[in-house]
């Protein structure tokens, strides 16, 4: 990172270095993806399996495949612009890394709310390209105003994602006409077991990156600044494999050694993403248009359990091979899964409770899933590694799509047996910052 940085102002200072405008859609890397590329960058669709666990967690969700992997091995330090008509790290080809943040609000008051989203503004605009916070970092008799801990590295892709959760929209801030009809706590599920200490939040962080190290400075670093204003609910840390373990880019496998999904929906047919992730207009408040519902949901994986389980079982489990990540019967991880075909006797080749049965249906609904393995140390009181995946997925409807799709899994799933749902939360994503603006205009001004 650079020592002195630019962003000293509001956002959209003049001095700050070009940003390509997301709204251009333009490649990231210079180089167009092909559908395949960017299905194999981005992760599982309807078919993809969600890792549901007493629900949709989906561990077969999102494949979250590193985008342009040799790059990242080699450091590159192309940065992920934060100013467009989308927020970044929804599209964006998932980054090795998460640091996952919900925060509660201490103040009680609209015009606090606003400043602090216009300080995390420009502070986000300097985090995603790798510059220091403010301009107090060389003084020896003040704090300096960043931690310091990234200083000397580049971006690594680093993304922040923020939305507002159900609760924000209480009687503190006199915003409960503006709570959209679609943002409302999850309905409860077969075989959920929430623990409080991971479920909701007023207002969430996601950072991605291809750095861990860079991800924790940004969360630590909005953290700080929000001191006085709101303070951290929970956190969770996540990784995939690396471009650098994985220079060719195959799909990624979760902790039960299956891989992650196969094909989300389409991320450059503009089309698909206004049907799928993109609110509008006439979906609700006017502030949502161009913003997404983001599900979270911390699923516990068995996998002492798992471990003691034949190979066919847990093929029949996910109803695809291990080895190939294939469809059972198929032969290739991109074959579509046929769920009428039937053995000599006449049993299905997938079973019909198999987890890529019930997360496909029929094939209608679909979400953008963007899930991260975690692993959160040794459970004291079970001896047990508490281990699984942070399912994260974006949609344009809570109820028809997550919803719909977790009820179903949730009932006969196979993979219940070895899961169970520890935390939940929903948050509304703002749309995109335009320059100038920030963090929640819509909604706010």
């Amino acid at each position: 990172m650079n020592k002195h940085n630019k962003f000293t102002g509001v956002p959209g200072n003049p001095e700050s270095p070009p940003l390509n405008d997301q709204s251009k859609n333009e490649p990231i890397f210079g180089k167009k993806l092909s559908r395949r590329d960017m299905l194999r960058l981005t992760g599982a669709t309807g078919l993809g399996l969600l890792l549901g666990g007493g629900g949709v967690g989906g561990i077969m969700a999102a494949r979250n495949a590193v985008a342009e992997p040799t790059k990242a091995a080699e450091g590159d330090s192309s940065s992920i612009p934060f100013y467009g008509s989308h927020q970044a790290g929804i599209l964006t080809p998932a980054q090795n890394f998460i640091y996952f943040a919900a925060f509660d609000f201490t103040t009680t008051k609209l015009a606090d709310v606003k400043k602090l989203m216009q300080a995390w503004t420009t502070a986000a605009a300097a985090l995603t390209t790798g510059e220091l916070i403010g301009d107090v970092n060389d003084n020896p008799n003040l704090p300096p105003s960043d931690t310091g801990e990234a200083d000397g590295l580049n971006p690594a892709r680093c993304t922040l994602t923020f939305g507002v959760g159900p609760s924000f929209f209480d009687e503190r801030f006199g915003l409960a006409s503006k709570r959209p009809a679609l943002l409302a706590d999850l309905p409860a599920f077969a075989g959920d077991n929430l623990d409080p200490k991971w479920c909701g939040g007023d207002i969430c962080v996601q950072a991605c990156a291809d750095d861990l190290q860079v991800a924790f400075h940004a969360i630590r670093n909005l953290a700080r600044i929000a001191r006085g204003t709101a303070v951290l609910r929970w956190t969770q840390e996540g990784f995939q494999r690396t471009g650098a373990a994985d220079p060719k880019g195959a799909t990624p496998r979760n902790l039960l050694g299956f891989k992650d999904g196969t094909g989300n929906p389409d991320t450059t047919d503009n089309a698909e993403m206004n049907k799928v992730v993109w609110n509008s207009s006439s979906d609700g408040p006017s502030w949502m248009s161009g913003g997404t519902y983001m599900a979270v949901r911390r699923v516990r994986l068995r996998i002492e359990v798992w471990d003691r389980s034949s190979l066919s079982d847990q093929e029949a489990t996910f109803g695809r091979y291990r080895h190939t990540g294939a469809p059972l019967g198929a032969k290739d991880e991109f074959d579509d899964l046929d769920l009428s075909a039937a053995d000599a006797s006449g049993k299905p080749v997938i079973p019909v409770n198999s987890h890529s049965a019930l997360a496909h249906g029929d094939g209608t609904v679909k979400m953008l899933r963007r899930s991260y393995s975690f692993s959160s140390g040794l459970d004291v009181t079970t001896g047990q590694l508490d281990a699984g995946l942070l399912f994260i997925s974006f949609q344009r409807d809570l109820m028809k799509q997550f919803v719909a799709i977790q009820q179903r899994l949730s009932k006969t799933d196979l993979l219940n047996e070895y899961m169970t749902h520890t935390g939940s939360a929903v948050f509304a994503c703002f749309p995109g910052v335009r320059r100038g603006g920030f963090i929640g205009e819509t909604l706010l001004s």
